[in-house]
């Protein structure tokens, strides 16, 4: 089965034209142009967000034409096999850590997992509840952080987790379910035989320009002070980095599938979702939520936020070196097709939402788009720039799926739910039996 799809895959490369692979993509508007009943953004929602920040682009015909790398021409020419693809995905990262996010350390010397806290009967007996403190220690240094989970008490194997990098405030996580959130809808997660986890990005980087490197990058560079190489990482890889170190957690735990495990984040949580993903081939799923510029959305469109906004704003998130291509986004030797490419083989999940311009949904959606040929080389059939679906109708496409749901810029329980569904079809969940 496996060798037919690669058949498959290989038949769809040779065959699908150019403008569906996005090598050369000034032809993408005009291949969406003529798909009926695809999604298009409201001409209302496109005039008030104009209104409202008119140094932006929301007008698709003012995308530039560009050119987008290829990501399987590398320096060994055209990669045609999944054994060629190793190398080539390794110079694809090397250039996201030189450019982009910055080289991450890696695990530290030490990494150990204390127990603050287990509930055996949370959410009225149907969840385990445990808080984790995450300890990493390095050259004499010590980090900490809390990880916490919830188990469903009705299934007896091993679960799949989904793993949130939280970017809002701890009350939109809270382990006691005093308060309750859409952002994290744990108990629907639970009721549907998911574990949920999360950590709170904060406490691994403070999101804060001057503050950012108080928090695991002191771990490995120590106290704040001198210059930095331009390649160091920021914060956005040290959440990414917490994520990993949450999964080595899971490993130890029985109760846990750790080779079912999902990352998740929204906004800037999902930019650091799927460097963590690209980063630690251990993650399953990675799904991507609004992340727009700096996440899933391509950069050269040059619609919503920039990339010189961006590093404006946020420049502890990107390695010093990122702000370097503003204004010449068209010489950044990547761009985000390729971040999705990263993922190739595994299961990935890229949401947008019909009011969030600001995070240009279009752009995220054609990531995929060009990310298909390096999962064609795995036998994963294609997704093509005039297939962007209807307001609130995923797409699912093998190990890949896209929406473009009803609402602003938000994680919200539509977004859970569609994540789920997308994971019943990869890991076809059994029923869920009696309560422990």
């Amino acid at each position: 089965m496996r060798t037919t799809r690669s058949l498959i895959g290989a038949i769809v490369m040779l065959l699908a034209p150019i403008g569906a692979w996005g090598v050369l993509s000034g032809a993408d508007r005009q291949l969406e142009g003529g798909a009926q009943g695809r999604w298009t953004a409201n001409p209302e929602i496109v005039r008030r967000t104009s209104e409202r920040q008119p140094s932006f682009n929301y007008d698709e015909a003012k995308v530039p034409s560009y050119t987008l790398p290829d990501p399987l021409l590398g320096s060994n020419g055209r990669v045609r096999t999944r054994e060629e693809w190793r190398r080539r995905r390794s110079e694809i990262l090397e250039a996201f850590r030189e450019h982009v996010h910055g080289r991450s350390p890696g695990r530290p010397e030490q990494v150990g997992f204390e127990t603050i806290e287990k509930q055996p009967r949370a959410m009225d007996g149907t969840a385990t509840l445990e808080r984790i403190a995450i300890v990493s220690r390095h050259a004499g240094r010590e980090h900490r952080f809390e990880l916490t989970l919830f188990l469903p008490n009705a299934r007896r194997e091993p679960v799949p987790v989904f793993l949130l990098l939280n970017n809002r405030p701890v009350s939109n996580t809270d382990p006691t379910r005093r308060e309750r959130s859409g952002f994290w809808p744990a108990e629907a997660l639970i009721a549907r035989g998911y574990g949920i986890a999360a950590i709170q990005n904060n406490d691994i980087a403070p999101d804060d320009k001057v503050r950012f490197r108080e928090g695991a990058i002191r771990l490995f560079e120590g106290d704040p002070g001198g210059q930095r190489p331009a390649s160091a990482w920021g914060a956005l890889a040290a959440w990414g980095w917490g994520a990993s170190r949450a999964l080595d957690y899971f490993a130890t735990n029985s109760r846990v599938d750790a080779s079912r495990v999902a990352v998740v984040g929204h906004s800037r949580g999902g930019k650091a979702a799927l460097w963590a993903g690209a980063e630690d081939e251990r993650f399953a799923l990675v799904a991507s939520n609004d992340s727009g510029e700096g996440g899933a959305a391509l950069t050269r469109r040059i619609y919503g936020e920039t990339l010189a906004r961006i590093t404006e704003a946020f420049p502890h998130w990107f390695a010093g070196s990122y702000q370097g291509f503003a204004g010449r986004e068209h010489t950044l030797p990547v761009d985000q097709h390729m971040l999705l490419a990263l993922i190739a083989p595994r299961a990935l999940y890229v949401a947008s939402a019909d009011e969030d311009l600001w995070a240009d949904p279009r752009g995220e959606f054609l990531s995929q788009v060009h990310a298909s040929p390096v999962y064609a080389l795995f036998g994963e059939p294609a997704i093509a720039a005039n297939e962007m679906p209807p307001l609130d109708r995923p797409l699912i496409r093998g190990r890949r799926a896209y929406h473009v749901r009803t609402g602003g810029h938000n994680l919200t329980p539509y977004d859970w739910d569609r994540f789920m569904d997308f994971a019943d079809t990869l890991w076809r969940r059994p029923t869920p039996a009696s309560p422990r």
